[in-house]
């Protein structure tokens, strides 16, 4: 017989979190018995636990102090609670996460616990979602869009200076300044956000320069937000870009490409195909176009305008999760929540990508956002 262990600090764990769907600061394990869920937590949550974690029975550290009594370290004490409890119930082997600490292998170990790890355990059961956590991806993602078309409005209704410099009233307008909007919106809405990236012109050649300074008319500004909800603790995750002012012809053709490309991305997204064949169906489009692919070599000609990463990649609890769409990607399956994000980038011009979520379904997929506007021109 073999019991399923997954352990951590819940609020940091999202696996074990996932699992019970209960956040605390304090270590904790779940061990499945295969007839019992236990969950062995700190005694000040048991209450707490009790009425809304989802396990069988709720215990303490305590409730399985070994024959040595157990350690004044409450993750340690945790561990050793743990694998007594199991060794209580006459298990010699545990299946386990590959987020399992490794004081828990240690208090296994020390007791003759054989520890198996298995990849797909935490990873298989986050990418189904079920339907309570759609509802929570489809919240945070209007409320990430909300984020982006205030910004994107505020810029392209900026006035501009002589020199082509941006300006919000009597302040030269600069990626700080239009994330700080996004965070007092976001904070607001009830969300933790990691630095927004606001990349204008060629600062948005690099996909994950988050940009600083000032931002100019006619040029490309990325705007892509990824915050969390602090209730559900669920993602949005969702780019556009928008030009201020008149659009230059190359920055129009490398826009076709990117939506037809994310056009073709979302309709080749269903149960069953690869998240490889997701990948190619949008970089088809991209070379169609007359763009290229990968990274740029040493000798590569500074005009060169490329797609340089993967198509997207799952989304939940963590804003970069399985499976990807990319090279090597798994099949899809229903419940897979995905962000559908081709784009283009090149040194001299900068970068442009448009980025949605969506929930792959046995025929398709379906756009968890509002409709939010896809094109350059946001007055």
């Amino acid at each position: 017989m073999q019991a399923t262990l997954i352990a951590g600090i819940p609020s940091a764990n999202d696996t074990l979190f996932h699992a019970i769907r209960f956040s605390a600061g304090d270590p904790a394990a779940l061990i499945d018995f295969g007839d019992e869920r236990l969950l062995i937590i700190r005694d000040i949550e048991m209450d707490r636990a009790r009425s809304s974690a989802r396990a069988d029975r709720i215990a303490c550290p305590a409730d399985y102090s070994p024959t040595n009594g157990l350690s004044g370290d409450r993750e340690t004490a945790t561990a050793q609670a743990t694998a007594e409890a199991i060794v209580q119930r006459g298990i010699r082997s545990v299946r386990a996460d590959r987020t399992l600490p490794l004081s828990f292998m240690s208090a296994l170990r020390e007791v003759n616990i054989e520890t198996v790890y298995d990849e797909d355990l935490g990873v298989v059961d986050r990418r189904q979602k079920d339907e309570e956590e759609i509802d929570a991806l489809r919240s945070a993602q209007r409320d990430t869009q909300s984020a982006i078309a205030l910004a994107c409005e505020r810029i392209a209704n900026a006035e501009v200076g002589a020199d082509g410099l941006l300006h919000d009233g009597s302040e030269t307008l600069t990626s700080e300044r239009v994330r700080a909007w996004i965070d007092i919106h976001l904070l607001e809405l009830g969300y933790a956000n990691p630095t927004s990236i606001v990349a204008g012109g060629p600062q948005g050649a690099d996909c994950h320069d988050h940009g600083h300074g000032a931002l100019r008319t006619s040029e490309p500004i990325i705007i892509d937000v990824f915050p969390r909800s602090r209730t559900s603790r669920y993602n949005g995750d969702c780019t556009r870009t928008v030009v201020h002012g008149e659009i230059p012809p190359t920055i129009e053709r490398m826009h076709s490409a990117v939506l037809a490309a994310k056009q073709a991305g979302e309709s080749s997204a269903r149960a069953g195909v690869t998240g490889e064949d997701v990948h190619t169906a949008t970089t088809k489009i991209i070379v169609e176009h007359g763009f290229e692919l990968g990274l740029p070599n040493q000798d590569a000609d500074a005009g060169r305008i490329a797609m340089v990463h993967g198509t997207g990649h799952g989304i939940g609890l963590a804003v970069h999760e399985p499976p990807l769409l990319d090279r090597g990607g798994p099949p899809l399956v229903a419940g897979d929540v995905l962000t559908i994000e081709p784009g283009l980038y090149g040194p001299a011009v900068g970068g442009l990508r448009l980025e949605d979520m969506v929930v792959v379904t046995e025929k398709g997929c379906e756009d968890l956002g509002s409709g939010l506007h896809l094109g350059l021109t946001w007055i």
